[in-house]
């Protein structure tokens, strides 16, 4: 049956009005998190303090809506309005987590789901070669049908433009192509009734033709694009000149397994051939691997990147050697090599969010984790990649071991980490809740602070948190394939949450009025994905 469980601290005026205190919101912070980020947040998202005061009385966190407003009426504050810190706090009260209602059934699976930056545009991505762009202010009616070209495997990413007149799709191919959304035609046939043209990011080099594209988006001011790919390297293409600027070997790291069945009784040992201790066994390997089978030797493949702020000089990347890097473009030129190594992660990275002011973000891990981190904890390198776990695991097709959930890195530079989703199968996505901005008038539009973080989980569910407390407070659950990918509006108390069951859904609060979708019933054995 389909679930919503929610803290009873968010989202409830006659609870919150009772229950909540400054006192307790002071322990859950000194309790879980004690960073800057701590008061950033509280800076972006906590009410004015005599709007936070009942008349007469004292001080209440969270605050009600209803006092909120009262005291905007009685001016407590003395500025007669809500500030940018005022609207966020009343839009993070109320989390979207009614309903569902279906936007859409898909006949496969749904990979990708975003909104554009201002909320009036939704695109979905399936493993059916279809992506579908639908009109948010129109109710939901699909503006451009789009059957991609050249697909391997599925659409592993989508990214709009900035001006949102084009969109680039990849898939487990160098090729990554852009469609021409502005167009007056609703369906986009690759090259029937529409050119989609394709931008190789091979640079026509016979060595490199095998890589697939796992993450691709556009700079801030549209003109390059950035990918990560399953060879290891980060490339940028200009979009301009039409051709693949650079190539950076982000993650060269090479895990190996050497067999040595005549001296040891298990005959496959496995190391970070990079390591310093393993000098030797390195070359070893690198020689043996060209001429002995029982030496196989594989790379990283790097899973994700994004830009860290609008600058967009700063670059972050995740892979499968469970290493988070931060790239400076101002220096790539010059010694080719990552700014900073972030480690905390026991296995691969399969997806980073950038909260945007160059200093913050969050990554997925395949050990069955969100990770909180600060690039100015950072080292030069990564000191010991060992793994802790079993070799033979894989997350495609194996449950997480047990055991394993109770280890954690012995040099973890994370600020925190949170747990309770699960990331099997697929490169399951993680977010920021959104922020406040201002628009071309100043006016600013609400958000949420980016008091909370948001994932996908292989349980088929979407988990929020609370970036302090580390609290999950709010549990979504309806779909029966697992959600790879989830958005939530710029704007409004509304999210999608897309599943491998072809269902996007949408959430909100207080709804629209619509009837929810059916209640699914659960099948009592696991579906097979």
């Amino acid at each position: 049956m389909r679930r919503i469980r929610k803290s009873s601290t968010v989202g409830d005026d006659k609870t919150a009005g009772k229950g909540a205190s400054t006192s307790q919101e002071r322990n859950e912070i000194s309790d879980y998190l004690d960073h800057e980020i701590v008061q950033l947040t509280k800076l972006k998202s906590r009410p004015h303090k005599l709007l936070s005061r009942d008349v007469p009385g004292r001080l209440r966190l969270p605050v009600s809506t209803m006092r909120m407003l009262v005291g905007r009426e009685g001016n407590y504050s003395g500025r007669g309005r809500f500030s940018s810190a005022d609207n966020c706090h009343v839009l993070s009260r109320y989390l979207p987590v009614h309903g569902p209602c279906t936007v859409d059934q898909l006949d496969s699976r749904t990979y990708v789901s975003q909104f554009s930056a201002d909320g009036t545009l939704f695109i979905a991505g399936c493993q059916g070669s279809h992506i579908r762009i639908y009109n948010v202010d129109k109710g939901w009616k699909v503006q451009k049908d789009i059957l991609a070209k050249s697909l391997r495997w599925t659409i592993t990413d989508t990214c709009l433009s900035p001006n949102q007149r084009y969109l680039v799709y990849a898939s487990l191919s160098p090729v990554v192509h852009i469609v021409n959304i502005a167009s007056a035609a609703s369906e986009s046939l690759a090259n029937v009734t529409e050119i989609h043209n394709g931008l190789d990011f091979s640079g026509n080099d016979d060595d490199f033709d095998e890589f697939g594209i796992f993450s691709v988006k556009f700079s801030t001011d549209g003109r390059e694009l950035v990918a990560a790919s399953s060879d290891n390297s980060i490339y940028i293409y200009d979009l301009e000149a039409n051709n693949c600027s650079l190539r950076v070997r982000a993650h060269k790291g090479l895990w190996g397994r050497i067999g040595m069945r005549d001296s040891w009784k298990n005959p496959w040992l496995e190391w970070d051939l990079n390591s310093a201790p393993f000098e030797i066994l390195r070359r070893v390997a690198l020689w043996r691997a060209q001429y002995d089978e029982s030496c196989k030797l594989w790379g990283s493949d790097v899973n994700t990147v994004c830009f860290a702020d609008e600058a967009g000089h700063l670059l972050y990347s995740g892979s499968d050697d469970n290493l988070c890097k931060v790239w400076d473009r101002r220096c790539f030129i010059s010694n080719g090599k990552a700014a900073g190594v972030l480690m905390g992660h026991l296995e691969g990275i399969t997806f980073i969010d950038s909260r945007g002011d160059g200093r913050y973000f969050i990554s997925n891990g395949k050990d069955q984790t969100t990770k909180l981190w600060d690039i100015r904890k950072m080292s030069s390198n990564a000191k010991d990649t060992q793994r802790l776990r079993n070799s033979d695991w894989d997350y495609r097709w194996m449950e997480y071991p047990p055991r394993a959930k109770t280890l954690t890195h012995p040099r973890d530079q994370s600020l925190t980490t949170y747990r309770g989703h699960s990331i099997l199968r697929t490169l399951i996505r993680c977010y920021f809740s959104p922020d406040y901005r201002l628009d071309v008038g100043q006016r600013i539009d609400p958000g949420t602070g980016q008091k909370y973080i948001y994932t996908g989980s292989s349980d088929c569910s979407v988990y929020i948190y609370d970036l302090v407390s580390g609290a999950v407070v709010a549990t979504l659950d309806h779909h029966e394939g697992l959600v790879r990918d989830c958005s939530w509006h710029p704007l409004y108390p509304m999210m999608i949450s897309s599943s491998w069951d072809g269902v996007i859904a949408r959430w909100e609060f207080p709804g629209a009025g619509e009837a929810p979708a059916p209640v699914r019933q659960r099948s009592s054995q696991r579906r097979l994905l």
